[in-house]
């Protein structure tokens, strides 16, 4: 069997060639890398993103063979690695949230966290009431939220990563957003602009 070349191939095509060609899986790396250290920078800080992206993508690998081959987009899976890897950082990720809450987002941080930092942040009122009301959610209830909200993943792929129903997913998300609007004084979180996030 000829293997694809790396530029051309579905996730599920690096995995698989990954298994007689390790280099391969650098291809997934390049593809994903980016976009999970983005999510993890904007749920820990930048310093624990790098460690949370590399031990994602180290775990992903040791676990490489039992992928489903017949899933060929890999993302979901990846950030279900990184989430319960931050997980473990859930005490960092509320004390950030609060430290938010108090003193609104460090602009250094999340000058790194958006590509198009510029004058369309929301204020830093809402930006604090906000931080507040993400960390006051049950670590369940943010990972869902923020899967959706930052990682742009669908109510399947979060389903998938998290491994959990997809019924599970609609009811933590509505309980999240219940909770944010209630926080933000009956504003609906889906019209808070994405870079209005910590």
């Amino acid at each position: 069997m000829i293997a694809p070349p790396r530029e051309r191939a579905n996730d599920a095509a690096l995995i698989e060639q990954s298994w007689h060609e390790p280099e391969a899986f650098a291809g997934l790396y390049d593809r994903h890398a980016a976009l999970i250290h983005r999510y993890a920078a904007r749920r820990l800080g930048v310093g624990a993103a790098d460690d949370v992206v590399a031990d994602t993508f180290l775990d992903a690998f040791r676990k490489r063979r039992r992928y489903d081959l017949t899933v060929t987009d890999a993302r979901p899976w990846l950030y279900g690695i990184a989430a319960n890897l931050i997980g473990k950082h859930s005490r960092s990720e509320v004390r950030m949230l609060r430290a938010y809450a108090r003193t609104g987002p460090d602009p250094v941080l999340m000058e790194t966290q958006t590509d198009e930092a510029d004058g369309r942040l929301a204020s830093a009122a809402v930006r604090q009431d906000l931080a507040a009301a993400l960390a006051a959610l049950t670590s369940g209830d943010r990972d869902v939220l923020l899967m959706i909200a930052w990682a742009d993943l669908s109510y399947t792929e979060v389903a998938t990563a998290l491994g959990i129903p997809v019924g599970t997913v609609r009811s933590r998300l509505h309980r999240a957003r219940a909770r944010i609007r209630a926080a933000l004084g009956g504003d609906d979180p889906t019209s808070v602009r994405e870079e209005s996030l910590p």
